[in-house]
């Protein structure tokens, strides 16, 4: 069967500006059909193939990609798109990321089982800017990576979005190797839509209320301008065991613990809201102008980890005190005017570890002492979150440029920012002066870009046109961190005494940690696409690179697609791809308190070129560097689509972070004379280093099936995707342990799928959905690779009910985890306080329930 060379055009096209996936944006039929309104249907009609009416997945095309419409976004109660991203496809997981530093305020992802930064993410064919926040803390997998913020993207605005499969480096540039996700926005002139949802956790918990709306108008006559906004209110989840030490310390007399005295749970959100608009006029002459942007804005507030107070070191837990000939613990007393010859303690603890009461009475009654049970007797949990801003605009010109060469001339540029906050703790090092509340400081992320793209047809003797296409794209990175309130970072006068410096579980930036770090980059490509028979479609890319801060790199792919019948195609793909290191990545300076085997530490990031990461290890950055080929079958028989595709991703030198690497005590000096005066507190350090391979291979499988049962419009549609990782480490020069060896390869499931039932008859419509997780293995509170959760696989039902009160009035009620499934207790509950494996892929907070009730006009 022969294509269209409009359909052609759109796909080459595509791959210069949005690849294959902006292949349907019209960019080409702008050329062909200077009519407005007769260019807006053939639109239309192309975006319609591979959507809700027909496949997920485009079938002419050599490489997978599933498109998902927006009415799929809109029948799920969950009111965060990394959510619904993560319910729609198998290979993409997502964690609840209940204490996980500033991975709370933003959560990572994972498609195909690599980090959040190695899919790129576009919004109408045009790159994403990155999210300020390095996931320090990001569950293992995602440790260290700094992707976008997908979850600033309302579903009310998105028209669809499409998922390429497969490695497009050589398309888009860094990031894309395991595949890429391009948000289309919805584009009407008229009508709209006005959505009000709530809803909770069967626990009673969680509660979430959403109002959303979308609302199209005519840009003068030729031309579209909609607009779409949400707003959003999360309460947070609680699902916690008492912590074995503060359940001694309750049992022992001490009324101050809080019960529970750590919770893990999903972080409260308040008043997130999001607007985007999305702009396009027709020209004439065959071009037309575009812009899109957004802002969007929202508080997270989370928890932390328990300071006990009788081993909580830096705050509480003090020396071995020998009183008469008896041995004590004892707890930390600061004396706030070292200089007077005064002495102050000892705070000793009897053998119920409550601290006896003529020390404390002693240490209460003198003004110059000063210990932290007087502050807080029970210990202290710091609710750690923040403010997270994120803005962006993009926006150009498209059409004919002369004599049927076509062009998209743009300019993009976004900004990401991540105000923290940390509360109900303490500068220890300030003693009697010490705040509780902090704002240790702000990350700022922000890209600039420009592209000119160019194509054209050439009638060169082979079936259809060959479709040549080039381009050229600039940006400028830019990491700024500013520095936190003094008393974030400030030395005080108990620093010598023994107390930690810094805002406890999150120490400020300090002004010399803090500055602008920027690089610039210039890339060139081209692709080349026709086909060469009636049966056989070809293509080929390369890109060129060219980075301030590392050099360069050249990319290429070649695909194809073949026509074996008239229902059954296979296709292959094989090319290179990279990604390059942040400006983040290279330049921050964090510290973070985490759980490792020896309880709670201080952790250090440090830059690669610090000199302590280079007596460690630490080695200037380069970029990442892949290798991906994929084959796959797409069959059509009549109302039944199937494709299956299999894939290996090889990446040579990933970035990450290293493991924990302990500090010495000559390392504490080395860092103290390099004026770091809170290295007293560090326990461990980490730095960015690209010190490992790993090797990836996986199957998709989509089959989707019209059924007639008679009555009404029913589609039965099954997913599954099998996805295996494995790493390949230099035992002599790693810094990377077992532990992390074995969360890469085993912490997410290596199985996923799904099958959904959708039928709709008369006013009603229904969806029922199995969803399948297979097994993965969580680390335990050892820190040991060899023991750890391993925790089986599982089946997870979504429901929803739909009935139309009128042409405009829906009304929805529904369930996700409508059976209330949980992963098993965590056996290490007592010890670390949480309940259920914090890792799961499918959460830990069980059922929940919806309402929903939508207005169209």
């Amino acid at each position: 069967m022969k294509i269209k060379k409009s359909t052609l055009c759109l796909q080459i096209g595509a791959a210069l500006q949005g690849a294959v996936l902006l292949g349907y944006s019209g960019l080409a039929l702008a050329a062909e059909e200077d009519d407005a309104a007769k260019e807006k249907e053939n639109v239309e009609k192309i975006a319609v193939v591979g959507s809700r009416a027909a496949p997920r997945s485009v079938g002419e095309s050599p490489v997978p990609i599933d498109i998902i419409g927006a009415e799929e976004f809109a029948n799920q109660g969950n009111p965060d798109m990394l959510n619904m991203l993560s319910t729609l496809v198998p290979s993409f997981n997502i964690n609840a990321q209940s204490i996980s530093d500033a991975a709370t305020l933003i959560r990572p992802a994972n498609l195909r089982g690599l980090g959040p930064d190695q899919t790129l993410v576009l919004v109408n064919g045009k790159r994403r800017h990155r999210a300020s926040v390095i996931a320090f803390a990001g569950g293992g997998i995602s440790d260290g990576a700094q992707g976008p913020d997908i979850s600033v993207i309302p579903a009310v605005a998105i028209r669809q979005v499409e998922v390429l499969r497969d490695g497009a480096a050589a398309q888009y540039g860094s990031d894309a190797i395991a595949g890429v996700l391009n948000f289309q926005l919805k584009n009407d002139n008229e009508g709209g839509v006005l959505e009000a949802k709530w809803g909770q956790h069967y626990e009673g918990d969680g509660a979430s209320e959403t109002l959303a709306g979308n609302i199209g108008l005519p840009l003068t006559d030729t031309g579209s301008a909609n607009f779409s906004f949400e707003y959003k209110n999360a309460d947070p989840t609680d699902r916690s065991v008492q912590r074995s030490d503060a359940a001694a310390l309750i049992e022992a007399g001490n009324t101050a613990v809080q019960n529970p005295a750590q919770v893990w749970g999903s972080p409260e959100i308040k008043d997130d809201y999001k607007l985007f608009a999305n702009l396009e006029l027709d020209l004439k002459n065959g071009k037309e102008a575009y812009a899109f942007g957004n802002h969007a804005s929202r508080d997270v507030d989370g928890g932390f980890y328990y300071r006990n107070p009788n081993t909580r070191g830096g705050v509480y837990a003090g020396p071995e005190v020998t009183v008469d000939g008896v041995d004590y613990d004892s707890v930390l007393v600061g004396d706030m005017t070292p200089d007077d010859g005064n002495s102050c303690g000892p705070l000793r603890l009897d053998a119920n570890g409550i601290p006896i009461a003529s020390d404390l009475a002693a240490v209460t009654a003198d003004p110059n002492c000063w210990s932290f049970v007087e502050m807080f007797p029970g210990g202290f949990t710091p609710r750690f979150g923040g403010t997270v801003t994120d803005s962006a605009i993009a926006g150009g010109v498209k059409g004919e440029l002369v004599d049927e060469v076509f062009f998209d001339l743009s300019a993009s540029y976004g900004r990401n920012e991540a105000e923290f906050k940390i509360n109900n703790t303490v500068n220890a090092s300030l003693g009697a002066n010490s705040p509780t509340s902090f704002s240790p400081g702000t990350y700022v992320q922000s890209e600039l870009g420009l592209n000119m793209d160019l194509f054209r047809e050439f009638e060169v003797g082979l079936y259809d046109a060959l479709v040549l296409a080039g381009g050229m794209e600039w940006r400028e990175d830019t990491f700024e961190v500013k520095a936190g309130d003094v008393a974030s970072y400030s030395v005080g006068v108990l620093a010598d005494q023994g107390f930690g410096i810094g805002s406890n579980g999150f120490p400020g930036f300090k002004p010399e940690t803090a500055g602008v770090f920027s690089r610039h980059n210039l890339s060139f490509y081209t692709d080349a696409s026709s086909w060469v028979s009636e049966s056989l479609m070809l293509n080929a890319a390369v890109r060129y690179e060219d980075y301030s801060d590392f050099g360069n790199t050249t990319n290429w792919k070649v695909s194809g697609l073949f026509k074996m019948t008239d229902s059954l195609s296979v296709r292959a793909a094989a090319g290179t791809g990279f990604r390059a290191p942040t400006i983040g990545q290279s330049k921050v300076v964090n510290v973070s308190t985490l759980f490792g085997p020896n309880g709670l530490v201080d952790q250090a990031t440090l830059p690669p070129d610090n000199p302590i990461s280079i007596q460690k290890g630490g080695k200037p950055l380069t970029p990442e560097e892949s290798e991906n080929v994929s084959f796959g079958l797409v069959g059509e028989f009549g109302s039944t689509h199937v494709s299956l595709d299999m894939y290996r991703i090889d990446v040579e030198d990933r970035l990450s972070q290293t493991s924990a690497l302990e500090l010495t005590a000559e390392d504490v000096a080395a860092l103290l004379a390099m004026g770091i005066n809170d290295a007293t507190s560090y326990s461990t350090i980490t730095f960015f280093t690209n010190d490992f391979d790993t090797e990836t291979t996986g199957a998709d499988l989509v089959v989707s099936q019209d059924l007639d049962l008679g009555s009404g419009a029913s589609k039965l549609s099954f997913v599954m995707n099998w996805n295996k990782t494995e790493v390949t480490v230099d035992p002599l020069t790693t810094n990377i342990d077992d532990v992390k060896i074995r969360t890469l390869e085993e912490n997410l499931p290596k199985t996923r799928g799904s099958i959904s039932f959708n039928h709709s008859e008369d006013n009603w419509r229904a969806l029922a959905r199995v969803n399948y997780f297979g097994s993965f293995w969580e680390v335990d509170d050892t820190y040991d690779a060899t023991q750890g959760m391993s925790e089986g696989s599982a089946f997870l039902v979504d429901l929803e009910l739909g009935y139309m009160l009128s042409n405009n009035i829906e009304l929805i009620v529904g369930a996700q985890n409508a059976f209330d499934e949980y992963p098993g207790l965590n056996p290490y509950g007592d010890s670390v306080g949480a309940k259920y494996p914090v890792t799961s892929p499918y959460g830990f907070n069980g059922g929940y329930y919806y309402f929903r009730g939508v207005y169209t006009f």
